[in-house]
């Protein structure tokens, strides 16, 4: 077992286009659908795999390209000091003064390497000066708990 991680950070706006976020159906719209269904369809199984959005379930991020794994480790120890270094470089910007709280940050961290030790995966995000979002994931891999189907990105 393994921990890779992820970073998005971007206009809020585009975060929310949740049909880019969700893989596509496995069967795809029959072909007497509306052809705008069908377009629509053909588009998301295409540019799922391929964006750089997080996925609305963690797993997901397996499916990625490699190129967007920031760090891989096999220790959930090393993976949560990952994520401490990350809240230490982005809680100067996030929107609300509370959430810069070093206790809670801190409680976060060691949180996030418990859930990694148990194999579960990490999932934070925060706003950032407005309309930014920062999105963080730490993904547990070989295997993943809901997705044991995925083979590991960095060995593709």
């Amino acid at each position: 077992m393994h921990h890779h991680a992820y970073l998005w950070t971007g206009p809020k706006a585009r975060f929310d286009q949740e049909a880019l976020r969700r893989p596509p159906h496995p069967e795809p719209p029959p072909a007497e659908s509306r052809p705008e269904l069908i377009q629509r369809y053909r588009e998301v199984a295409a540019l799922f795999p391929t964006s750089d959005l997080p996925p609305l379930e963690s797993a997901y991020w397996l499916v990625k390209p490699r190129a967007l794994v920031r760090g891989t480790w096999p220790d959930a120890k090393a993976a949560a000091a990952w994520l401490g270094d990350r809240l230490t470089e982005y809680a100067p910007r996030f929107a609300s003064e509370a959430q810069r709280d070093d206790r809670r940050l801190t409680a976060l961290i060691t949180s996030a390497c418990e859930r990694l030790a148990s194999g579960a995966d990490v999932s934070l995000g925060w706003y950032l000066e407005r309309p930014s979002y920062l999105f963080i994931a730490l993904v547990t891999c070989s295997p993943n708990r809901l997705g044991s189907e995925f083979t590991c990105p960095v060995d593709r």
